[in-house]
């Protein structure tokens, strides 16, 4: 017989809902269904094990649905010479964007390529620039950065029109990364608008000022904190432009996101849709025309583990779908040896290829948005936009993202957020593949290039509580 047959002959039984809860409470065996089958988040957002179909709204997608993300890569080596070799390297083997991240940068984790225009342009030199997105990492001189890179794409007479560029600039993740501002709020506030005006002119493309969130992810955030910062920094730049008469409509398609995803799947997925819900109605707010949301998205820091490595390199695929699968424009898997120190060409490849199975393999990208009328997920994002809103509100009374962070309160909020998550690890309630859960009792040894650890950013007039970056497994004993 068949396998056609036998699913025609067999007697499925009935979905509806309330049948399926009544079979899970008669198989608990009198425990608790909210103990047992009930999940929460950081955020407290319930997730549920059974949700019905629905629909809301029109699909989240990329800013290009038609085409794959961005494969990016990261080039972070202090040494110029060994980063030129690599940014050759990954664009020769599929690599689609490059995310230059420089010393002293909250992102570097103590490495980065150093603090020169020559850097830069040795970095780049050879790069197809019409075919390859380039990301300057947010950092604190972003803004001299971007006169660099457009003096560079001068010299080699790029034209704008057919680039991809994001520069990088964000006030708020400097200030909570490195604790401080170069000047102070009042002035930037100021200067900003004025500053950036001759980007406008030129009709250079991309993202000239980003909210980043990955800071506060890997300080400890949950996923509803880390979008209302980011809509909070959003917004922030929407006031500056208003208050220099700038419009807005011009403005908004050039202020992009960056955001972390982690292990947990659905979660990641929910954030990155729920990011684009956010920015579209925070600009419905300012009514001006809905400008699909930048997303760049990068593997969470936090939940990478010195113990056993080659177990990040599972988080990081999963969290690589979560974002593929969530709609990010662009993706930068973190290498599973980053903790060890700076990753060779192994670890650096394995990251790259991961992204280039999934989009050339897999084919995740051929659909424009594929949790698109699944209960879970559609669930999950708009209690993840409702909790993020909130946030943001809050912050918003509390005078602004800058204000905030200089005031400590939001610090607060993440460290509380973080020492609540570190607790159900050390009580057991949460486990960690390869440190608390199967460890291994021999570790192998990890290749790393030779490599100093970079000095921290240290000037700075406007100056509050900095959000280092900290590991789970760290937090609570698992690893150095």
């Amino acid at each position: 017989m068949g396998a056609g047959a036998l699913i025609h002959d067999a007697e499925i039984p009935n979905a509806d809902r309330q049948r399926w809860l009544a079979l899970a409470e008669k198989a608990l065996a009198g425990a608790s269904f909210e103990e047992r089958l009930v999940a929460r988040t950081d955020d407290d957002i319930r997730i549920e094990p059974l949700y019905d179909r629905s629909i809301i709204g029109e699909p989240l997608v990329r800013g290009n649905p038609r085409s794959p993300w961005i494969v990016s890569q990261r080039i972070d080596d202090p040494d110029v010479s060994r980063a030129k070799a690599q940014a050759l390297e990954d664009v020769a083997q599929g690599a689609t964007g490059l995310s230059l991240v420089f010393e002293g940068a909250p992102n570097a984790f103590g490495y980065g390529l150093p603090r020169t225009a020559k850097a830069l342009e040795t970095v780049l030199d050879g790069v197809p620039l019409n075919r390859v997105q380039v990301r300057i990492d947010t950092h604190p001189w972003s803004r001299p950065m971007a006169d660099w890179l457009v003096a560079f794409l001068s010299k080699r007479r790029s034209d704008p029109a057919k680039l991809n560029l994001s520069f990088g600039i964000d006030p708020a993740a400097i200030l909570a990364g490195t604790g401080r501002l170069r000047m102070s709020i009042e002035a930037l506030q100021e200067s900003m608008p004025q500053s950036l005006a001759h980007f406008f002119s030129m009709g250079v493309p991309g993202v000239l000022l980003e909210a980043d969130g990955r800071v506060f992810h890997n300080a400890g955030a949950t996923e509803a904190q880390e979008l209302g910062i980011m809509l909070a920094s959003a917004v922030s730049y929407l006031r500056m432009f208003e208050k220099a008469r700038q419009p807005l409509v011009y403005a908004a398609p050039h202020i992009g996101f960056a955001l972390s995803v982690d292990q947990d799947q659905f979660l990641s997925m929910a954030k990155v849709r729920a990011l684009r819900r956010l920015w579209a109605r925070a600009q419905e707010a300012c009514s001006i025309p809905n400008s699909t949301a930048s997303v760049h998205a990068e593997t969470s820091f936090r939940m990478m583990t010195a113990a056993d490595p080659e177990t990040n390199i599972l988080r990081t695929t999963i969290a690589g779908f979560a974002a593929a699968v969530g709609g990010a424009d662009s993706i930068s898997i973190l290498p599973h040896t980053i903790v060890h120190g700076l990753p060779a060409g192994f670890a650096r490849r394995v990251a790259r290829n991961a992204q280039l199975i999934m989009a050339n393999e897999s084919h995740i990208g051929h659909v424009a948005d594929p949790a698109y009328g699944s209960g879970a997920v559609e669930a999950l994002t708009m209690e993840l936009c409702q909790a993020a809103w909130t946030e943001f509100q809050r912050i918003e009374a509390e005078g602004g993202v800058l204000a905030s962070l200089q005031d400590g309160h939001i610090q607060k909020r993440v460290q509380a957020a973080s020492a609540q998550r570190n607790a159900a690890y050390q009580a057991g309630e949460r486990a960690i593949v390869g440190t608390t859960l199967y460890p291994l009792q021999n570790e192998r040894p990890v290749e790393t290039l030779a490599a100093e650890r970079r000095p921290a950013f240290t000037e700075g007039v406007a100056i509050c509580e900095p959000l280092i970056p900290v590991r789970i497994d760290q937090s609570i004993g698992g690893a150095s």
